[in-house]
């Protein structure tokens, strides 16, 4: 969810001021890949609508746009670095890395330990070209000058100054020759011809490293504006919403359905969960941004013309799932009939619920959908539309069930048969009036007859029901029904 709200802004920032979207693939980190993740990327943002100007899938001419694809590139920057002085090789092996961890508590490759380790600061040249040469394994670091302040404008939080003393000698290059996210995202920004870059806040603290490279490599003239975006907050607002808060409290905090390729574990999405993708950026929208008005409900389109760096917030925002389940329901009932019907037919036929009639769809929609939170709603809220229902909440009925209301519903029968005009305001006239004339309250026939059509206490105004499923199945169910509870 936090990846989707950071391409939004991305792509709303990009739209609003004419400029091209760029969807890059960093994949430097082969450790990590994951089979299907890079598709998944991409269905997550067809279903939001959220389509690039360049990707690995649409092309561009700053191609390729996966950085494992573009691994010669980053070498010849990795030793442009080092004959500046600003990076170094280090040749320390993992198990002697691992021992300075064990043995200092914190350790970090910095200006604090580099000069005790294996490296070319501490070796002399013959030394390292020979190591070189015999392609003894090693990585490039860059050298982070001491106690220098490195500054940066971000376009949410201003100014913001770094001690160059805080961060460590971050690797650039590693040992396959494949860079690091920090070299490749500059080296890659610059190329591309980037001008604007927001991310995480879980970013901002390598931000230094990437200022010194920009400095170090093209000049701070060249480097992009950057914003760092808020965190998404579990609802409690204490630390960053997760999956496992997810599973904690109920709801998903991805946009679509994932299975894990190694453990085949499913994480649910909002997606099959009923949501819509319109619901699901305008809740993305409002997590830390808004447009300083009331208004709540945003069309893409909306969001493009009124979306503002100025708006975003710093701190965090809170997730609150009824709330998203809010902007789900208020969607829905936005929804034009015709353009929600081929979501729903596929819904409904899931459920094993036979739909052959499009107009009579149509009517369905229009009576139900204002009672939907999810699209997965309509089966039970709309199954008993297309058939009678297979069971019945007798107990509703039956603790005041009597003879004079077993009388009056065969009268009603007969009533039902003779009425001419078959429509939701002629049956409530001629209902109401058959339970004046027995005496009875028309409310304590109306439960009874709910029951009959759709099976328990709930659905649209029960004479819209029967005027929708017609005469004969209308009077089928009451049948039925009276059948069963005299039984």
């Amino acid at each position: 969810m936090g990846g989707v709200r950071t391409v939004l802004f991305n792509y709303l920032f990009a739209r609003q001021h004419q400029g091209d979207f760029v969807l890059r693939i960093e994949d430097t980190d082969q450790s990590r890949f994951v089979p299907g993740a890079e598709q998944y990327i991409m269905d997550c943002l067809a279903w939001c609508g959220l389509i690039p100007d360049e990707s690995p899938v649409h092309g561009g001419e700053f191609g390729p746009y996966r950085q494992s694809e573009r691994k010669p590139i980053y070498k010849k920057y990795a030793e442009q670095l080092i004959k500046g002085g600003y990076a170094y090789y280090a040749f320390d092996t993992p198990a002697e890395l691992d021992a300075m961890r064990a043995a200092v508590p914190n350790f970090q490759y910095s200006h604090s330990s580099r000069a005790g380790m294996k490296n070319s600061l501490t070796l002399s040249a013959d030394e390292v070209q020979q190591l070189l040469n015999a392609q003894t394994a090693h990585v490039i670091r860059i050298k982070m000058p001491v106690d220098e302040s490195i500054s940066f404008t971000d376009m949410i939080r201003g100014e913001v100054t770094f001690n160059s003393s805080q961060a460590d000698d971050k690797v650039l290059l590693k040992a396959d020759e494949m860079p690091t996210y920090h070299l490749a995202v500059v080296v890659d920004d610059y190329l591309m011809k980037i001008t604007h870059a927001f991310r995480g806040e879980e970013w901002l603290p390598s931000a230094p490293v990437h200022v010194l490279l920009w400095k170090y490599l093209f000049g701070l003239d060249n480097m992009p504006q950057w914003a760092h975006l808020p965190l998404i907050l579990k609802p409690d607002g204490n630390g960053k919403l997760s999956k496992r808060d997810g599973d904690r409290l109920g709801f998903p905090v991805f946009a679509m359905n994932w299975s894990d390729p190694k453990t085949n574990e499913l994480t649910k999405g909002f997606r099959e969960l009923g949501f819509l993708p319109e619901a699901f950026t305008n809740l993305l929208a409002m997590l830390g941004w808004n447009d300083g008005t009331e208004q709540e409900i945003f069309s893409l389109q909306e969001l493009i013309e009124k979306f503002s760096m100025d708006r975003v917030h710093k701190a965090g925002a809170r997730f609150d799932y009824e709330k998203a389940k809010w902007y789900n329901h208020e969607w829905i009932k936005r929804y034009k009939v015709e353009d929600i019907r081929l979501k729903l037919k596929l819904i409904l036929e899931n459920a094993g619920i036979n739909v052959s009639d499009d107009v009579y769809l149509d009517k369905v929609i229009a009576m139900v959908k204002d009672r939907c939170t999810f699209l997965t709603d309509f089966p039970q809220q709309s199954s008993f539309l297309f058939e009678a229902p297979a069971q019945y909440d007798l107990d509703a009925v039956k603790p005041k069930w009597n003879d004079q209301k077993n009388l009056f519903f065969a009268e009603a029968i007969l009533q039902f048969q003779l009425i001419q005009q078959w429509n939701a305001e002629d049956l409530e006239k001629e209902f109401k009036e058959l339970a004046a004339a027995n005496k009875i309250k028309p409310g304590d026939v109306l439960l009874p007859l709910r029951v009959m059509l759709v099976g328990g206490k709930f659905g649209p105004a029960v004479f819209d029901i029967a005027a929708l499923i017609g005469r004969e199945q209308t009077i089928h169910r009451i049948e039925k029904f009276a059948a069963l509870i005299k039984g």
